[in-house]
């Protein structure tokens, strides 16, 4: 007779690289006794692999654990596990004040999942696994996916080294340590023989790629080695830091064809008394420059960005320069971030700590500009034919296909809505663009 298996449910928070992190953990109890449901109230355990990047990250991770710890109450869960970022951040806070959790694992031990669960059999107490966050397993971790089968996240690098004073990630994730090129092909092997048709390539800058290991493995390196991958149609490079685009990537993004001609570039702000503030290492000279070499050197290359407004000592001039950059660069796609005062950050500290509703504003104005300006950039692709990946129907009717353009990344960017032509999930088509809203594509399928 045998046993049943216990079930696991587990809720990924914040950024893919935290997703990545998620799809591991489940690869390791689905080698074990477990069975992975993406329904909770059908879960023995639930876990939330949570994000405190930022004030929100933190909330929504709070409300999330506090949501799900309902079902200790109304239905079969015996194990709440909160995993990633806000224990490794937060722990001794959290164990007094969510005592409905029965473990808290940080972000060096989450590749123990199965045997933390194990230890936790027979105590009623609350555990805590929180230690190093250099740790760094890179054995063949095993990778149960949870995005479509079509498109992946491969995560080149952990943790980080920059040291921006605004923010937790190094403390939080370590240092910089690179994969070695061998695993990573490997995984993204074993990704296309699954079905994956895009990867995409994430780290928390991954222009910092293999300066660490022994060998010194170059970024530009590993994306001719992916590229050589058969069936694989798309690699997107995802955070790539100002200072580290170098003349040889920008030659491989142009000259390579399976990698879109998309880049996220997070500057954070333009103003160099600001910059110099944040410790970024580039200057408004040569953030500029860099936009018109890439500009120039891959025509029609979308480009991605962050800002953050409000932080402190951002005066009303360094604002309108930067509302001015954004008018004058026109990003294809802008992320906009209210400065979120993060304690155990050098920015903290800093005098000159702006409002709440000077803030708000600031975002308000900076989003409304983008939004002109997306519409205007889209409108310019009216009567061109992108490729496009189908990713299901759209949400309001089934009469209508949506999916992305290789100018689009996963679930930040943007859609396409396909109102002429069959296809299926996965595909990748070419759309002649018919039309367009401020951040969405309307088109025709096309032979």
């Amino acid at each position: 007779m045998s046993t049943a298996k216990e079930k696991v449910s587990l809720v990924s928070l914040g950024c893919p690289k935290n997703l990545v992190d998620a799809e591991v953990m489940l690869g390791y109890l689905a080698n074990e006794k477990y069975e992975i449901t993406t329904d909770e109230r059908d879960a023995d355990i639930i876990i939330v692999n949570t994000c405190s990047f930022i004030k929100e990250a933190k909330q929504e991770s709070i409300d999330t654990i506090l949501d799900l710890a309902d079902r200790k109450h109304d239905a079969r869960c015996r194990l709440l596990i909160v995993t990633g970022c806000l224990p490794q951040r937060y722990q001794e806070e959290l164990a007094q004040e969510l005592p409905e959790v029965d473990i808290f694992v940080g972000t060096g031990d989450y590749p123990r999942i199965a045997e933390i669960i194990a230890e936790k059999e027979g105590t009623d107490e609350q555990l805590r696994y929180v230690g190093d966050p250099n740790l760094f397993y890179d054995e063949n971790l095993p990778r149960l996916k949870s995005s479509p089968a079509y498109t992946a996240y491969l995560k080149i690098a952990e943790g980080c080294s920059n040291c921006c004073s605004y923010c937790v990630i190094p403390s939080l994730r370590g240092s910089f340590r690179s994969r070695p090129m061998a695993r990573l092909l490997e995984e993204a092997r074993t990704l296309v023989a699954g079905g994956v048709k895009e990867i995409n390539l994430i780290a928390q800058d991954i222009t910092g790629y293999g300066q660490d290991l022994p060998d010194r493995p170059t970024l530009e390196e590993l994306i001719r080695e992916v590229a050589k991958i058969e069936g694989l149609a798309w690699i997107r490079l995802l955070y790539a830091y100002p200072d580290g685009i170098r003349e040889s990537l920008i030659e491989v993004i142009r000259t390579e064809a399976k990698v879109c001609n998309y880049l996220d570039i997070p500057l954070q702000h333009i103003s160099d008394p600001i910059l110099k503030k944040m410790n970024r290492r580039s200057s408004e000279a040569e953030i500029r420059a860099l936009i018109a070499r890439l500009r120039e050197a891959i025509p029609g290359v979308a480009l991605r960005t962050s800002l953050i407004v409000g932080f402190p000592g951002e005066t009303d001039d360094d604002f309108k320069k930067l509302l001015r950059f954004v008018e004058e660069a026109q990003f294809d796609r802008l992320g906009v971030f209210c400065y979120s005062r993060e304690e155990g950050t050098p920015a903290a500290e800093m005098p000159e700590q702006v409002s709440e509703r000077v803030k708000r504003e600031r975002y308000k104005k900076l989003m409304r500009a983008q939004a002109r300006l997306s519409f205007r950039r889209n409108r310019q692709l009216i009567d061109t034919v992108e490729q496009v990946i189908i990713e299901g129907y759209s949400e309001e009717t089934e009469l209508l296909l949506r999916g992305r353009s290789a100018r689009q990344a996963p679930d930040i960017d943007g859609q396409v809505y396909v109102t002429a032509g069959n296809a299926n999930v996965g595909d990748i088509v070419n759309l002649r663009i018919t039309d367009s809203s401020d951040y969405d594509l309307i088109g025709e399928i096309v032979d």
